[in-house]
């Protein structure tokens, strides 16, 4: 779908910026040797976000978006903690030196946010605000408990344009798909830290609007014509959010 072509194409007069930042479970060659015992680790869902960077993807060329993606493994350096959090190296690399720590981060990390706050700060420039949408999924099962959810809308409780977006959006899912059980800030809370909690600290709330984009893994698995088929569900609701938004604002 072109979601332009659909009539989307305004975004409220906001602009959209998509990324990834756990698109795949790559290691780079100098990295690599830390790895070899943990080759099914980064295969699971610890290593990347099956399914997320096809969404991303999808997302960005049906809204002509820019769009951000890693598909270095979240084991190597992970893009969506704070530098200083104890998850933003798995076990392999917090054991190593600082001088094995200090060239991850200036090689894959601090570019990748800076090439994303770079695009959200020429998005508010352009359009005087921005819609930032972060593709993510989620393992169906944690620790033994199961997720009651097929797609988390994660955002700021604090920030009014971001829970108007999110209901908003959690309506035009359930008009276009009734039997999906979408939750919001579900299964983790928008606030806790991470990349759109990072940008929100950088720029007030009425210029930007940061919204994860959560899916359950199950609907990857099944993949064909089912996951395929919830992908357009996603962007055919964002596009009806986006234009519901527009109404809203008009009258």
């Amino acid at each position: 779908m072109d979601a332009r072509a659909a009539g989307c194409g305004s975004l409220d007069s906001a602009g959209l910026v998509i990324t990834c930042e756990h698109g795949g479970n790559r290691i780079p060659k100098p990295y690599r040797d830390l790895f070899h015992a943990h080759q099914a680790l980064l295969s699971s869902h610890r290593g990347f976000d099956p399914g997320a960077l096809i969404m991303a993807r999808a997302l960005a060329t049906a809204f002509t978006a820019p769009l951000v993606v890693s598909t270095v493994s979240r084991l190597l350096v992970d893009l969506n903690r704070s530098v200083g959090h104890p998850r933003v190296h798995s076990q392999a690399i917090r054991e190593a030196s600082a001088e094995v720590r200090e060239p991850i981060l200036r090689r894959y990390y601090r570019p990748y946010r800076a090439q994303v706050e770079r695009l959200v700060r020429q998005a508010i420039a352009d359009h005087g605000s921005v819609i930032h949408l972060s593709s993510h999924s989620f393992t169906p099962e944690l620790d033994g408990r199961v997720r009651a959810a097929d797609i988390g809308l994660l955002y700021d409780p604090a920030r009014p344009v971001e829970v108007d977006l999110c209901a908003r959006w959690k309506a035009a899912l359930k008009s276009c798909a009734p039997d999906l059980v979408v939750r919001r800030n579900y299964p983790y809370a928008g606030k806790g830290d991470g990349l759109t909690t990072w940008l929100r600290r950088r720029f007030p709330a009425d210029a930007y609007v940061g919204v994860e984009l959560e899916i359950n893994q199950k609907h990857v698995i099944r993949a064909g014509q089912h996951w395929r088929a919830l992908r357009q569900v996603i962007i055919e609701s964002l596009c009806r959010t986006f234009m519901s938004r527009c109404a809203g604002i008009s009258a």
